[in-house]
């Protein structure tokens, strides 16, 4: 009997309307576009505007894309899974709000938080749900709205991040497709260098944190520039090596879009060329644990079946991690 594994079987994403340019956070802090380009690679994010407006509206919209494309009956939802660091609300989990705005009244529902890895996370997670047979429909989902936990007077920190949501549909199968092998890791040391300071049990919301900008990303850049760089690009090498692939074989790499010089390290540590590396950081920016499912809905129509896909991300906490899958249908058919 073959092996059961889970297949990506759909993907979907939204991101909002506001468009921020490099142009207009010149008005709001003392950078330039030059200046964010060379050192990112981002040229516009998107906002989310408007009061009441949480992560959610994200996730539902990326779920309803994929349901629809897919012709999936909500109902037919076994779990959904949110990575996000930027929840609605401390509880309940926001894949709750998103599982009962869509339709998916069968579905079990958390979220996970692993910052910028978190979809990496979820996806292995659901994945394990599928090949142990307990389910036959899952849901994973990677969004942040970063615009919320941003200090637009720190340079450091606000041109980076934009907001957005993307998904993607687990189902079994036994054919030689699907998510094939992982390796996730993390170290708490990592805390020092970019974590948020208040709004936790440790140090819950007062006057003092709100003003002292306490509940704003506080990252010391060149710290996890240094091991992101490292990190992201050999534990994406490893995958492929012990999978043995190699730069022939690797159809896409689909890296988190953080820094578009971590980028091009990690491409050039699995020796793939710039052909076949998934970007789309100069549109987006940073959007956490949505990077990676964004890239696959944007360049969904250039997939196909059999394609080998490594999947590497890098995120606070530290966390890190990459993934091998290998493609389970044809994206130009959807």
């Amino acid at each position: 009997m073959n092996k059961l594994r889970a297949a990506i079987t759909g993907v979907g994403g939204y991101v909002p309307d506001y468009i921020l340019t490099n142009k207009e956070l010149e008005t709001m802090v003392d950078t330039n576009d030059e200046w964010i380009t060379t050192r990112t690679g981002i040229k516009e994010r998107r906002i989310l505007k408007g009061e009441d407006q949480g992560v959610s509206v994200m996730g539902i919209a990326a779920v309803k894309d994929m349901l629809a494309k897919t012709k999936t009956d909500p109902k037919e939802i076994d779990c959904i899974i949110f990575a996000t660091v930027t929840p609605d609300l401390t509880f309940p989990a926001t894949a709750n709000i998103v599982a009962s705005a869509v339709g998916a009244t069968n579905a079990f529902s958390f979220d996970l938080a692993a910052a910028c890895s978190g979809f990496l996370y979820g996806l292995n997670t659901g994945a394990s749900f599928i090949q142990s047979g307990m389910y036959k429909k899952i849901i994973v989902i990677g969004g942040d709205k970063m615009s919320a936990i941003l200090d637009y007077t720190d340079r450091t920190t606000c041109i980076i991040f934009g907001d957005g949501a993307g998904c993607v549909l687990l189902e079994p199968t036994t054919e030689e497709v699907g998510v094939m092998d992982s390796i996730l890791k993390s170290d708490g040391t990592g805390e020092t260098y970019l974590h948020m300071k208040a709004g936790g049990s440790r140090k819950p919301a007062s006057h003092e944190t709100v003003d002292n900008k306490m509940h704003f990303v506080y990252q010391e850049g060149a710290a996890v520039y240094k091991f992101a760089v490292t990190n992201m690009a050999e534990v994406a090498a490893q995958v492929a090596e012990r999978n043995h692939l190699t730069p022939e074989t690797i159809s896409w790499l689909v890296p988190h879009q953080a820094n578009k010089r971590i980028i091009d390290a990690t491409a050039n540590r699995v020796g793939i060329s710039s052909d076949k590396v998934m970007m789309n950081i100069e549109r987006y920016g940073n959007t956490t644990g949505g990077t990676i499912p964004l890239l696959l809905w944007d360049y969904e129509q250039k997939l196909k079946k059999g394609d080998n896909l490594i999947m590497a991300a890098f995120g606070g906490g530290f966390t890190w991690g990459a993934v091998y899958v290998k493609w389970a249908y044809d994206g130009a058919k959807r």
